[in-house]
């Protein structure tokens, strides 16, 4: 199974990037432009499709803040390019927004295809990135984009350090437990800002120095006090909100009462199969519990154990 913004096919030519020349030609080879403003995606108002512009569309905006995507090899080698518009003067693309608006894109994945959702993921990333690293870490200097924006350039001539787009790993987990009645159930826990009656699997960052099976085991013990064993590996996803890589897990409890930590989680409890066919979805209105949304690895994760069962 692909999971949702994982499939982002382009070939981001790395190396031919680095040339001014080459990006020039590309630019103006019948390029498609993804647009992003504030986090958000820009998209049809009519029916939520992506509108990726022409180049005749965007060459009012500023394109030297433009980051190069990568060139579709299955579609005559069309060249994409990502254009955060988040401190653009609105009138300069009030025009844009005739046709399309500018949209939550998690709310909008479900309906898109894979390429797509990875496509704008990416972009959003992006953009986010480069916002939160405008100034040099280590001088406090003006970052200048280079690179195509998949570098940063310290304009201090004395420093001149590079920062590059970063990716933070997080371990994401189900539990699972063979309880004394014979039934398997599973673990799973709700943030407190999350909507009523929603239960997802537990998850957290990779601290320095620390192996992603020790991220499991601890991050589980901390958030619900539940030691595991037997952490085993099953798929990625990459999670650009803003910058994340999700690192998904099955695990096996070796002991059972949940002690909650608050400043972790709001709750965590066992869930059988049975009771999670019950559960509405994210977003549903109705009254009871929930699981997440469709795109994200912890409903794969969900679904997965549940299958186990079959």
């Amino acid at each position: 199974m692909m999971l949702k913004y994982s499939e982002m096919l382009l070939d981001r030519a790395s190396n031919q990037r680095k040339s001014p020349e080459w990006l020039a030609i590309q630019k103006n080879n019948n390029s498609r432009w993804v647009l992003t403003h504030s986090d958000q995606n820009y998209f049809k108002q009519a029916d939520n499709a992506p509108l990726f512009l022409m180049l005749e569309a965007v060459q009012h905006l500023d394109l030297e803040a433009a980051v190069f995507l990568g060139v579709d090899e299955n579609n005559d080698n069309t060249p994409y390019f990502a254009l955060d518009l988040t401190h653009t003067d609105d009138a300069l693309f009030a025009p844009l927004l005739v046709e399309g608006e500018f949209g939550d894109l998690r709310k909008v994945a479900v309906i898109l295809d894979n390429q797509s959702a990875s496509l704008l993921a990416l972009a959003r990333g992006l953009g986010f990135w480069h916002r939160s690293h405008c100034f040099c870490g280590r001088c406090g200097s003006a970052n200048k984009s280079v690179s195509a924006g998949h570098a940063r350039l310290c304009t201090n001539p004395d420093c001149q350090h590079q920062t590059f787009p970063r990716t933070d790993p997080a371990v994401i987990m189900i539990v699972r437990k063979q309880f004394p009645d014979g039934i398997e159930r599973c673990l799973l826990g709700r943030q407190v800002e999350w909507p009523e009656g929603v239960y997802s699997t537990l998850a957290g960052f990779v601290d320095p120095g620390e192996t992603l099976e020790t991220a499991v085991v601890r991050e589980v013990q901390e958030e619900s006090g539940i030691r595991v064993t037997n952490v085993q590996y099953l798929a990625s996803q990459p999670w650009p909100f803003p910058s994340s890589i999700m690192l998904g897990f099955i695990a096996d409890a070796s002991s059972d009462d949940i002690q909650v930590d608050k400043h972790e989680i709001d709750d965590a409890r066992w869930f059988s199969r049975t009771e999670l066919q019950s559960f509405g979805d994210w977003g549903d209105d109705t009254p009871g519990l929930k699981v997440p949304r469709v795109d994200s690895i912890s409903r794969y994760l969900i679904e997965h154990w549940v299958s186990l069962g079959d």
